[in-house]
């Protein structure tokens, strides 16, 4: 089994370097800003000094950090991936950055003679937790299947969508689909509960017909139990839909609902919750209506 560096074991990252762990890899992570999870030290996480050491020290290196900077900073800057790299070794980005960085930083890895995969995730803590993430992937066919037994150990869904970018293009997308969805389930539960209705039943009596979703499972669940704690930050869905609305810009495309649904993710971040769970978006509606579901 080839040795794992994994960057990155915040709320997402922790667990799925757990489940690698788990299913007998040797895993190395870096103390470069502070000391990895106790309980993944305990299953026998490797601690270095420096990301250009866990490059040393790994066949793959997978990355989980929060935005395109944090990506640009652990491969290149100092001390950077990049650094301890060795012809042969894979770089797997499992963060949600831009799709047109990801390019550039592929051309980089790849002319260091290393293989690059950009394979952002969706799913959420839960999906980490329980190793089962959709994971959407671009790179090169020899890359993926190198790449794939890994991916297995942390998702389920796990697809090779196209080349370099298209991974990350892919998140895009599906975090457009997730935003809007967010936002419906949440005018609806604000809408029955203004109306006098009782928003758990309403939510339940969605379930069984086409209304039902994953979103209104989970989030509307949040929304009516007023549970908040972050699985995905509003700071981070914020982030993303700027990724889709520049996007749309370059391409000479409109997401009208796109743009409306980052202002509503906008206003919680103005009143104090971006680093909220991205279902308290239903708190702007809420300001609106001047009426709180549940």
């Amino acid at each position: 089994m080839e040795t794992i560096g994994f960057i990155g074991l915040g709320i997402m990252g922790a667990p799925m370097a757990g489940h690698l762990l788990d299913a007998g890899y040797t895993v190395v992570s870096s103390d470069h800003r502070s000391k990895p999870p106790a309980d993944l030290i305990g299953k026998g996480l490797k601690t270095v000094s420096g990301h250009d050491a866990v490059a040393k020290a790994a066949d793959i290196v997978i990355l989980m950090v929060p935005d395109t900077p944090q990506v640009a900073d652990v491969l290149f800057g100092e001390n950077g991936v990049v650094s301890g790299l060795t012809k042969g070794k894979l770089v797997v980005d499992m963060s949600s950055i831009s799709p047109i960085a990801t390019k550039e930083f592929a051309r980089k890895i790849n002319d260091l003679g290393c293989d690059y995969l950009d394979a952002p995730v969706s799913g959420g803590e839960v999906g980490a937790k329980a190793a089962s993430l959709t994971i959407m992937v671009g790179g090169e066919d020899k890359a993926f299947e190198r790449a794939r037994p890994v991916f297995e150990k942390m998702g389920k869904n796990i697809t090779l969508v196209g080349p370099n970018g298209v991974g990350q293009t892919t998140k895009v997308a599906n975090q457009i689909v997730v935003a809007l969805t967010i936002e419906a389930v949440a005018e609806a539960l604000v809408f029955a509960s203004k109306a006098g209705a009782d928003p758990a039943k309403v939510r339940q009596a969605l379930m069984g017909g086409l209304a039902a979703s994953r979103i209104l499972e989970v989030h509307g669940e949040r929304m009516v139990k007023r549970t908040f704690a972050p699985g995905f930050r509003i700071e981070l869905h914020q982030k993303d839909l700027n990724l889709a609305l520049e996007g749309a810009k370059a391409l000479g495309v409109s997401l009208p609902n796109t743009s409306t649904t980052q202002q509503l993710f906008n206003s919680c971040a103005a009143n104090g919750g971006a680093k909220e769970d991205h279902s308290a978006l239903v708190r702007a509606l809420e300001r609106m209506a001047g009426h709180e579901v549940g």
